[in-house]
């Protein structure tokens, strides 16, 4: 049987939390691990299972005393034995015996009516003094993962894209609209509740989670809500200063300074320009990597001006290797 995890620990609040304290710290830890949002649906189902034993008075109470709240894991007398009778192993003895496990006659039914995880069903007698059985608890179906592959424009802007899944038993495929959110990032999920596979014993469908695949793109990228480029500029840009030119992924298009002075390798941002925010707040950033070109061949009259400006530089004393003589 696996150990109940540490709850505490998974809320990331002390065993002397307030409720407010441990229902705050579960706001926080769904909000960034809700699958909706892109982030970790096991993680989301730990939070999740520990806020709903910790917010609860009577739960967290038997949680704290025998490190569960499921009390058909908590031993009859509090792991004393049943309510002062002695042990299980004691009780099992004497009905192999044919023996009142009290020192007297019982029905059987006093101690297994209606628990056990199940429901009862059947009546008393038969094999063993008891019989029947108990049916067994509902159990939600396994949810579906279904990968959606989308543009870089898609995913900036939203859209509306249909998937066919067909479920575990169904004669045929469901076809399915996915709303893709405007600023939807890489490996976001969209939830279709109850769309996966069929629970059992009476128990509900799981669910189908659809999960967003962003193909690359030529000149952008995605960091979050932000947009990455690159921009090349000349030599004679990075060391004069410019405005130049760039698209932006909103199919705008917009000047940008380029600072005299600035080194390869230079980020510049420019706010508002970037993606919507899948989450809400602020839309993004546009981040702009400033990368210097040399040039692999040049003209004689460049040439020339390359040495003019060597020459210049050596006149006015400046040397780019100064700080290497470290002795």
């Amino acid at each position: 049987m696996a150990a109940t995890p540490d709850y505490y620990k998974t809320l990331g609040v002390s065993r002397t939390a307030t409720q407010d304290e441990i229902k705050k710290a579960y706001r926080k830890l769904a909000r960034t691990m809700h699958p909706d949002a892109g982030g970790d649906e096991e993680k989301f189902k730990e939070i999740n299972e520990a806020y709903e034993v910790l917010s609860d008075e009577k739960k967290r109470k038997l949680y704290d005393q025998y490190g569960t709240a499921d009390e058909q894991r908590i031993p009859f007398g509090g792991g004393q034995g049943f309510s002062g009778f002695g042990s299980w192993a004691d009780i099992l003895e004497s009905i192999r015996r044919g023996e009142g496990a009290f020192g007297g006659s019982w029905d059987i039914g006093d101690i297994f009516g209606g628990g056990f995880g199940g429901q009862q069903r059947g009546g008393y007698g038969g094999y063993g003094g008891y019989g029947g059985g108990y049916a067994p608890r509902p159990q939600k179906g396994r949810d579906m993962n279904v990968t959606l592959n989308v543009s870089f424009d898609e995913a900036f802007h939203g859209c509306t894209k249909k998937v066919s899944v067909k479920l575990p038993g169904a004669a045929a495929a469901e076809t399915l609209d996915v709303k893709v959110p405007a600023g939807a990032v890489d490996g976001g999920r969209v939830r279709f509740r109850g769309k996966g596979a069929a629970g059992t014993n009476g128990g509900e469908n799981g669910d189908l989670l659809v999960t967003t695949r962003i193909s690359p793109h030529p000149v952008f990228s995605r960091d979050g809500a932000d947009v990455l480029m690159n921009v090349p500029i000349t030599m004679a840009e990075a060391a004069l200063g410019a405005d130049v030119t760039v698209p932006a992924p909103d199919g705008t298009k917009i000047r940008v300074h380029v600072p005299a002075g600035c080194q390869d390798g230079t980020v510049l941002r420019v706010k508002g320009k970037g993606a919507p925010n899948v989450k809400g707040g602020e839309t993004g950033s546009l981040r702009i990597t400033l990368q210097v070109q040399i040039p692999k061949s040049m003209t004689p009259a460049q040439e020339q001006a390359m040495r003019d400006f060597q020459a210049a530089c050596e006149a006015a004393g400046q040397d780019v290797r100064a700080g290497l003589n470290v002795r």
